[in-house]
């Protein structure tokens, strides 16, 4: 009878229990709670840090410029696969319009994100009245010197900052095409919130000089070491200057004529796109598809043909790569997968003593580079990122019609550090239609 009342004595008290530790909470108690914000010196010593290299601007405006064709993209594409050039552009706009406007207080200093989206044409930006401060440049920190005018090439983007510092007005903002013998112009508006007057005078006029002048500009373009960008170091490869490159490469564009029809070229190949991904080929091996061997890493001088080009190439190797322009026409050139240190220009031909003229401690780092007609840019890459990039003309015509090749950076040793596995909802086509991932 003892234990009876006992056992009932402790399921009681652990009825009771389990009770208030259901309701142990009100579940709709809430808490305030104060946030403080410090340093927390977890090594016993700050932090340091690299800030932005400029203050906060008062606000920002993205800008795309670009040429304009009437015609619409199927009949331009028609037009080149019959062999014909790109025509001359019909115009050329700011941000898909030929007129808009962008406000800011007059004594704030707005940021301006300005990027060429044409498909052919370099342009020269600039504000009527008022100085341009470049901080950037495809997202690299530069020193920070102030223009009047900008030249922005194909594919290219710049940052800059302007103080609306002039009476209260309104401004013209000028894009225009540049080293065409037909300039075409497009018109934005600067306006101040109090302004009291609406644009007026001559639009502010582009250099008068071309290539020369676009040259020297680009050469003033320097990387600002000291903002938040990593380091040089002399084990890394931010310490380019130092690095003896592993490899040269020159690269000439050109214009061919290929079973009666215009193509462009490099080192007298013209890329064309095989029935078969070149990363799917090159993940299972498959023959047939391209060939390292068809693209020289030289000009070669012959007779130009067509392939699917692929330029060997080493996971870690440190290249040179010379583009060389032999045409008259304003050449742009584009990396995937990387951006590269762009160390020199020069008028000419390209000669190993060009190399005296490089930049070897503060060059640009960017994915976009230009090319001035017959003249050469040279540039430096880390490859240390695996897999199969493409190198091409930021013109979109010449890439189009073969100026592209892809640069296969390899490392035999597998490893998901290198490249990650191939993923298991590829879609296969071509020669690997019946693979298996």
């Amino acid at each position: 009878m003892g234990k009876s009342v006992i056992l009932h004595l402790v399921f009681g008290v652990l009825a009771v229990l389990g009770l208030s530790l259901v309701n142990a909470e009100d579940p709709y108690l809430y808490f305030t709670w104060t946030v403080t914000y410090g340093t927390r010196s977890i090594l016993g010593i700050p932090q340091q840090y690299d800030p932005i290299p400029y203050a906060n601007p008062d606000g920002d405006f993205t800008l795309l410029v670009g040429d304009w064709f009437n015609t619409n993209h199927k009949t331009l594409q028609q037009s080149l696969d019959a062999g014909n050039p790109l025509p001359f552009p019909d115009g050329i706009l700011i941000n898909g319009q030929t007129q808009t406007s962008f406000s800011g207080d007059q004594g704030k200093t707005y940021m301006f994100r300005i990027s060429n989206v044409g498909l052919s044409t370099s342009f020269n930006f600039r504000i009527q009245g008022h100085k341009m401060k470049l901080v950037e440049v495809e997202g690299s920190h530069v020193i920070q010197n102030l223009y009047d005018s900008l030249d922005v090439h194909v594919g290219q983007s710049i940052t800059i900052l302007v103080t609306l510092d002039q009476p209260p007005k309104d401004y013209y903002i000028v894009a225009s095409t540049r080293f065409t013998k037909t300039v075409l112009t497009a018109t934005a508006v600067l306006h101040y919130t109090n302004s009291n007057a609406p644009v007026s005078g001559p639009i502010p006029a582009a250099p008068v000089n071309q290539f020369d002048w676009s040259m020297d500009q680009a050469r003033t373009y320097r990387w600002n070491l000291t903002s938040n960008a990593a380091r040089p170091n002399p084990q890394g490869s931010f310490h380019y200057g130092q690095i003896t490159p592993t490899k040269t490469f020159v690269f000439a564009n050109s214009a061919s004529s290929i079973n009666g029809k215009l193509r462009y070229a490099v080192n007298d190949v013209s890329y064309i796109n095989p029935d078969t991904p070149l990363k799917l080929a090159d993940h299972f091996n498959i023959p047939g598809v391209f060939s390292t061997n068809s693209i020289s890493a030289v000009p070669s001088g012959r007779a130009a043909t067509v392939a699917a080009s692929v330029m060997p190439s080493s996971l870690h190797d440190f290249i040179e790569v010379v583009f060389q322009n032999n045409e008259n026409t304003m050449q742009a050139w584009h990396l995937d997968g990387y951006d590269f240190w762009v160390v020199g220009f020069g008028s000419g031909q390209w000669t190993p003593d060009s190399r005296k003229s490089y930049n070897l401690v503060d060059a640009l780092t960017r994915h976009t580079t230009q090319v001035y007609p017959n003249s050469w840019t040279a540039i430096l890459v880390s490859l240390d990122n695996q897999g199969m990039w493409n190198m091409r003309s930021a013109l979109w015509d010449r890439q189009y019609l073969g100026q592209q090749f892809y640069l296969r950076v390899w490392d035999p040793v597998r490893s998901l550090a290198n490249e990650y596995d191939i993923p298991n909802n590829v879609l296969l086509c071509g020669k690997a239609a019946r693979r298996i991932p």
